[in-house]
């Protein structure tokens, strides 16, 4: 568990995701699902079994290549990030990094945060090589921060989701350890 501060000076702990947090983590992806259009579901299309996703997380936290790291502020979850890994040899050495932080806390500074954690932990852990991600084209603030961070465009994925009638293409990037 690490304490930290928002640019507005309140303190976020940030700390490693057990299965007792399972229940309002699935709450807050259906929250924060529809106050963007950036990630790969809407409000309430989170839909996971409670007792599958406790087993979700208990699993992700026995891998010493797998993490999740939720920021908390007065109990309550307003930011989560994660490195998910293969476990099958020839990829194990590439990491999936996902990350979300509540619209009220957006500018806040917690997602950079949550994102140097992220990269100090894959790069200590003796196996991840890579951080991948995949960000929609025009999602600027977060190039703009993942570039800051090291990470460099790899591709483009056209056409790749579709939301209210339109294409958007997805940048997939990635960050050499």
């Amino acid at each position: 568990m690490k304490k930290s501060h928002l640019k507005d000076n309140h303190e976020v702990m940030i700390k490693e995701a057990t299965k007792e947090n399972a229940q309002q983590m699935i709450e807050f992806y259906n929250i924060v699902g529809g106050e963007t259009d950036f990630l790969s579901f809407g409000k309430n299309e989170f839909n996971r079994n409670i007792e599958e996703y406790k087993e979700f997380i208990e699993s992700t936290r026995q891998e010493h290549n797998s993490t999740i790291l939720l920021a908390i502020l007065q109990e309550e979850i307003i930011g989560i990030a994660s490195i998910n890994s293969s476990q099958k040899q020839r990829m194990k050495h590439v990491g999936t990094l996902g990350i979300v932080v509540s619209e009220e806390h957006i500018g806040q500074g917690i997602g950079r945060k949550l994102m140097e954690q992220l990269i100090h932990w894959a790069s200590s852990n003796g196996i991840t090589k890579k951080i991948s991600l995949v960000t929609r084209e025009d999602n600027n603030h977060a190039i703009e921060l993942y570039e800051k961070l090291g990470f460099e465009k790899e591709g483009m994925l056209k056409k790749d989701s579709f939301i209210n009638g339109s294409y958007y293409n997805t940048f997939v990037m990635a960050l050499f350890l």
